[in-house]
C-alpha cells in the first residue's frame, strides 16, 4: 500500500530569527559581555591544546590575554584575544550558521567523539552566546587571523542578519596580531548604558572574575592621557588584569591558608566581618565540583540571614543564590560553587528534575554536618564560642531537613543562663536524679530571673532559649527523643522547689485573688522551699506554645488560662489571710492586688491598666509605712 508520508526539514528565515535572539536569547543583557569573553577564552584554551599535541606548526605560546577595549567617542566595544583564530572557511562555517558549535567540533576532531566537553576547559558548545552580541549591537564586526597563517579577513554584520566578508582585510589598529579574533560591537541605543567604564568594569568583574585567562579592561585614548600627565621619568606601572586566572577553589585544601581564605571571602563579598570558619570542598566522580562555603558571623537573628552562594560554570558566573543547587536552609552561607556538569545557562525547570543537582544538594549537607562535628570534637572550646552566631542556623536546618538533624544531633548545645554549655545527652545525664527527661528552660533571662534563681538554688540548671526560632525547635527535638519535654520556668513547679509540711486551702484567701485578678485566675496552695516569695504565677506550656505559633503567622491567640500558686511558706500568705479574717478589707484588697501583679511582672508584662493600678498601690504602701 503506497505512503502519502511527507518528510522535510524545518526551515528558518534569519529576517525573523534576529529579532528574537535580539530579545529573548539571554534574560539580562549584560549576559553578551560573559558570552564573547567566554569564546575569546575557548580560543585561547583551544591554541594551547594544539600547541600541546604539536598540531600548530612549531607555534611557541608567548603571553596569551584578552583585551575588552571601551571607546566611548565611537560607541564601540571591542574584545580582542590571541587564540586559534579562523580562516575564511571556518569562520563561514561557524559564524554565519547560527547554533552550529565550534567548540563541539574542535573537542570531537581533537579529543575523540567520547570527550566531555567540561574535562577539556572548554566553556562554549551550544553555538549561540557569539549571538548575544546583537542584543546591545546594531552592527558586529569579527576581525580574525587563523594560527595556520592565513590573512586577516574581515566579517560584518547587521543586526538584520545581513554579513559581508572582506578577505586580506588591512588590520591598520593591529588587533589580532599574529593570530587570534576581534570582536568589535556597535552599541545600538538600547546598549548605551554599557558606554559607561563604570558599568562594564562592573559586568566584567560579575561574570568574569575568574575566568581562566587574563583579562585587561582598556579605555580607548586613556593611557595616552595618563603617560602625559605622569612624571616622564618614572616607569609606567603595568596593567594588571581584572581577573584571577586560578581562584582559590581550585587548589588543594592542604596548599591554602587561612589568610588566603579570608582574602578570598572579603574580596568576593565585600564583608570585612571576619567569617566564622570554611568549608573546602572538593568532590571527584560522579559529582565533580568544586567549591568554597563561608559560614557568616551573624550579630542577632533579626540581622539579614540571606547569604550569597554565587554558582560558576568552569570558572563563569552563571548567577547567585540558585535554590535547586544550595538547599533553602544553606541559603544564609556564602560561598562559590563552581559545577563544570551543569549547563551554562540553567533553568529552574532542568535544576528541578536533576539528579546531578539533587547529588550536590546532598554532598553538601553531609560536608556541613561533618564539619560542625569535627569542631565539636576537635575544638569544643572554640565551637562553644561562635555557637551562639551557628544556633539560628543550625536549628533552622534541623527544621527543615531530618538527615541533617540526625547528623548533627549530637553536637546541638543548650546554652544555660550562667553561660556554660551542653549538649542535650549531658543535660539530661546530669539531671536525670531530680527532674528525668525534662529540660526547663528560660526564654527571658533578665524578666524570669526570678524563676531562674529559685530553680538554681536547688541545684537545676536552666537553659537560656531567648531567639524566636527556639520555641519550634524544641518541637524538633521532642518528636525526635522519646519521653524528652521541654518546660519553660513559669509552667510548673519543680518537685526540688517544693517543701516540707502541711498544705490547706484558704477559701477566702483564693476568692479574693480571683475579684481582684479576675475570676478566670486559678489559685492554687503549695508549699515552696524558698519563704521569700510569696506566689508564682503558672502558665501552661502548651497553650503559651499555641500562641507563640499563632504569632508566627500573625494570628491572634488565645487568652492563656493563669495558675497562682500562693506559697504557704511566705508569711505574707500568712498575713493576707489575718487582714481577711481581720475585717481589714481595704488593706486586704490591696496587698493581694501587690502578690498577684508581683508575680505576673516575673511572668508577663503588665497591662497599662494593671501597670497604673501598681503603681497607685505601691505609693499607698510607701504612704503607710511609719
Amino acid at each position: 500500500m503506497e505512503s502519502n508520508t511527507t518528510r522535510g526539514g524545518i526551515s528558518i528565515e534569519l529576517e525573523h530569527i534576529f529579532p528574537i535572539i535580539k530579545k529573548w536569547l539571554y534574560s539580562e543583557k549584560e549576559i553578551f559581555l560573559r558570552e564573547i569573553v567566554s569564546n575569546a577564552c575557548d580560543a585561547i584554551t583551544k591554541l594551547r591544546r594544539l600547541v600541546s599535541l604539536g598540531e600548530a606548526g612549531g607555534i611557541e605560546l608567548g603571553e596569551q590575554k584578552i583585551r575588552v577595549i571601551l571607546d566611548e567617542k565611537a560607541s564601540t566595544i571591542t574584545v580582542t584575544d590571541t587564540g586559534i583564530g579562523m580562516t575564511e572557511e571556518e569562520l563561514k562555517k561557524y559564524i554565519c550558521q547560527i547554533a552550529l558549535s565550534g567548540a563541539l567540533d574542535f573537542i570531537q576532531k581533537y579529543e575523540g567523539t567520547e570527550a566531555d566537553p567540561q574535562q577539556n576547559g572548554i566553556i562554549g558548545h551550544f553555538g549561540l552566546g557569539f549571538y548575544s552580541s546583537f542584543m546591545v549591537s546594531d552592527t558586529v564586526d569579527v576581525i580574525t587571523r587563523s594560527y595556520t597563517g592565513s590573512p586577516v579577513i574581515k566579517w560584518t554584520c547587521t543586526d538584520e542578519g545581513n554579513y559581508e566578508i572582506t578577505p586580506d582585510y588591512d588590520d591598520e589598529e593591529g588587533l589580532v596580531g599574529s593570530f587570534g579574533t576581534a570582536v568589535v560591537m556597535h552599541i545600538n541605543d538600547e546598549g548605551k548604558e554599557f558606554l559607561s567604564p563604570w558599568k562594564l568594569r562592573d559586568v566584567l568583574e560579575k561574570y568574569c572574575a575568574f575566568m581562566p585567562e587574563e583579562i585587561y579592561f582598556e579605555e580607548a585614548g586613556k593611557e595616552e592621557e595618563k603617560k602625559d600627565k605622569k612624571d616622564k621619568d618614572k616607569e609606567p606601572e603595568a596593567p594588571k588584569p581584572v581577573n584571577d586566572t586560578h581562584p582559590l577553589w581550585l587548589k588543594n585544601p592542604s596548599d591554602c591558608t587561612d589568610e588566603e581564605y579570608k582574602e578570598f571571602y572579603r574580596k568576593v563579598f565585600k564583608d570585612w566581618k571576619e567569617p566564622l570558619f570554611h568549608i573546602h570542598l572538593k568532590a571527584d566522580y560522579p559529582l565533580n565540583f568544586k567549591g568554597i562555603l563561608y559560614f557568616p558571623r551573624i550579630g542577632s537573628e533579626f540581622e539579614s540571614l540571606e547569604g550569597q552562594v554565587k554558582l560558576y560554570y568552569n570558572q563563569v558566573f552563571v548567577a547567585d543564590n540558585i535554590k535547586e543547587v544550595i538547599p533553602e536552609y544553606l541559603l544564609m552561607l556564602k560561598g562559590v560553587l563552581d559545577c563544570p556538569e551543569l549547563p551554562l545557562n540553567v533553568s529552574r525547570s532542568y535544576l528541578q528534575n536533576s539528579g546531578y543537582v539533587s547529588k550536590i544538594s546532598a554532598h553538601i549537607t553531609k560536608k556541613v554536618a561533618d564539619k560542625l562535628n569535627s569542631m565539636f570534637t576537635q575544638d569544643r572550646k572554640s565551637y562553644e564560642g561562635i555557637w551562639r552566631d551557628l544556633k539560628t542556623f543550625v536549628e533552622y536546618g534541623c527544621l527543615r531537613d531530618q538527615k541533617f538533624y540526625d547528623r548533627v544531633k549530637d553536637t546541638i548545645l543548650l546554652e544555660q543562663t550562667g553561660g556554660e554549655f551542653k549538649t542535650i545527652d549531658e543535660y539530661l545525664e546530669s539531671a536525670k536524679e531530680k527532674h528525668e527527661n525534662k529540660i526547663y528552660y528560660a526564654n527571658d533571662k533578665v524578666a524570669q530571673s526570678g524563676y531562674i534563681r529559685m530553680f538554681n538554688d536547688q541545684g537545676i540548671d536552666i537553659v537560656l532559649l531567648d531567639r524566636i526560632i527556639d520555641s519550634q525547635f524544641i518541637n524538633v527535638i521532642e518528636q525526635n527523643r522519646e519521653g524528652v519535654k521541654f518546660v519553660r520556668v513559669d509552667s510548673e513547679i519543680a518537685d526540688d522547689l517544693k517543701g516540707d509540711g502541711e498544705i490547706k486551702e484558704l477559701p477566702k484567701v483564693a476568692e479574693l485573688l480571683k475579684k481582684v485578678a479576675g475570676e478566670k485566675l486559678t489559685v492554687k496552695f503549695d508549699r515552696l522551699k524558698d519563704e521569700k516569695i510569696p506566689a508564682i504565677l503558672n502558665v501552661s506550656e502548651e497553650g503559651r506554645r499555641m500562641n507563640d505559633m499563632m504569632a508566627m503567622y500573625r494570628m491572634d491567640g488565645m487568652p492563656l488560662d493563669e495558675t497562682l500558686i500562693m506559697n504557704l511558706s511566705s508569711p505574707l500568705t500568712g498575713k493576707l489571710a489575718d487582714e481577711i479574717e481581720n475585717g481589714r478589707e481595704e488593706a486586704a484588697e490591696t496587698m493581694a492586688r501587690q502578690i498577684y501583679r508581683l508575680a505576673a511582672l516575673s511572668q508577663r508584662q503588665l497591662t497599662s491598666e494593671e501597670l497604673v493600678d501598681f503603681l497607685s498601690d505601691s505609693y499607698k504602701i510607701l504612704g503607710m509605712i511609719n
